[in-house]
């Protein structure tokens, strides 16, 4: 049977006392966890420390899902863990870490964490006047530790010392009933730090929790407050959103909560005013693509990502700068420009992928020239292959010409006489840009190369 284990600060909510769950009574096994987290845990352990598997590691192994990585908290500051593990590197200025590396594996250890109260004029904690905070590292127990994290579901620690869960905010049980709960008080904790919004979205899509009502309520009251967070940091927590395999429901919500809003604010401007459903059914579809390709365990691209989630403002921009008697090429290259200078103000996109992105969008209106030597280098282009993806993503929903789409599939599966004859055939007339009609449905309720 589980024993309560006595809160060691006050602040911790004393009235709650964390529960111990033995070996006999949970299915964590320590053949499910990395060896080179065991090395950190057993030698942490060894040197006379409090050492614990953390977060979503016990998280996903009482679900009895496999692990991506596995995060590590004790006692021992920073710079004893890093005495400890000559392969290791203190990193963070924000919140101080340790990462132990092994090969390509990364086990991230972290200081227990103390909690704020009323005398936080400390020189390692500081907090901006919207509450975010900006540095903290002053350090305390396990129980401040767990009641610091974010969700209850995040805060449970298994110890290896004795292979016990210990429990100190019902995680246990909010893991059972499918529920995602804020430690403490929503709108301090948001205000703390306002990703813990997208974190949010993004476990309840993964998990298939729902969000806590009393945790739900404030998301969309204080979505504004991504608007304070470094555009850098965002561009990491988008790769989380969208290319952890379930891009298409956290899209969804993400809508819902007033989110995308705060990271696409143009193509959230675009999506709104259509009259048609194709702009969001496009989004749709190609994260549907994202998540069939991440589940085959095939490789997706972050460019491929971006380019869809920023097309319909560049679309629509060039349709703009093409009625005023613009080529379709600089149309599409100026609205290009445009559209990326003023996304980057919230969201940043590395050189690498920007490059690659607008490649995918200049391509576009190449595709109507579909013979001769134009239509030819056209094939032979890097950026070939990723370019006609996205055109038939734009055919299967409406917004291109399916006969467009057919043609250049076809021109890739004949031979090499067959596809001599299709490029020496004239154009004749270009194809049309279709628009499927239809309302498009209120929100709430990449695809790849």
């Amino acid at each position: 049977m589980p024993k309560d284990l006595s809160q060691t600060n006050p602040q911790s909510d004393p009235a709650r006392p964390a529960t111990i769950i033995p070996r006999p009574d949970h299915n964590v096994s320590r053949q499910q966890i990395s060896p080179n987290a065991l090395k950190v845990l057993y030698r942490l352990n060894n040197a006379g420390f409090q050492a614990y598997l953390v977060g979503g590691g016990v998280r996903d192994l009482l679900l009895g899902r496999e692990p991506k990585d596995f995060d590590v908290a004790t006692d021992a500051r920073p710079e004893e863990i890093h005495d400890l593990f000559r392969n290791s590197r203190l990193i963070g200025r924000r919140f101080r870490l340790v990462h132990v590396r092994y090969g390509r594996e990364i086990i991230e250890v972290s200081t227990f964490r103390a909690l704020h109260g009323e005398d936080d004029a400390h020189p390692e904690r500081h907090t901006d006047d919207s509450g975010r905070i900006l540095r903290d590292n002053v350090f305390g127990s396990l129980a401040e530790d767990a009641f610091r994290r974010d969700f209850t579901v995040n805060a449970l620690y298994y110890n290896i010392a004795d292979f016990s869960v210990i429990d100190h905010v019902d995680g246990v049980r909010d893991l059972r009933d499918g529920l995602l709960r804020l430690i403490g008080d929503p709108d301090l904790r948001f205000r703390e730090d306002p990703v813990r919004m997208l974190r949010a979205v993004r476990f309840a899509a993964k998990l298939g929790f729902r969000i806590e009502p009393r945790t739900a309520k404030f998301i969309p009251e204080l979505s504004d407050l991504l608007r304070d967070i470094p555009p850098a940091r965002l561009f990491e927590e988008v790769l989380k959103l969208f290319l952890g395999g379930y891009a298409a429901q956290t899209f969804e919500e993400l809508l819902r909560y007033d989110l995308f809003r705060q990271l696409f604010p143009f193509t959230e401007e675009a999506l709104a005013h259509e009259e048609n459903a194709f702009p969001l059914t496009f989004v749709a579809r190609a994260l549907e693509n994202t998540d069939k390709r991440i589940a085959e365990d095939r490789p997706v691209t972050p460019f491929f990502l971006f380019a869809v989630l920023l097309w319909e403002p560049v679309r629509r921009r060039a349709e703009v700068l093409e009625s005023q008697g613009m080529s379709a090429s600089d149309a599409m290259r100026i609205a290009a420009d445009e559209v990326c200078a003023r996304q980057l103000e919230f969201v940043a996109l590395p050189r690498r992928f920007s490059t690659p992105m607008r490649e995918v969008w200049q391509l576009q209106p190449r595709f109507e020239n579909r013979s001769g030597k134009r239509a030819l280098r056209l094939l032979g282009h890097p950026r070939f292959r990723a370019a006609y993806d996205f055109l038939v993503l734009r055919a299967e929903t409406g917004e291109a010409d399916p006969d467009l789409a057919a043609h250049w599939t076809k021109l890739q599966e004949v031979d090499a006489d067959e596809q001599h004859t299709m490029l020496s055939q004239p154009d004749g007339t270009k194809a049309k840009r279709r628009r499927r009609g239809g309302r498009r449905r209120k929100p709430g309720g990449d695809g790849g190369e």
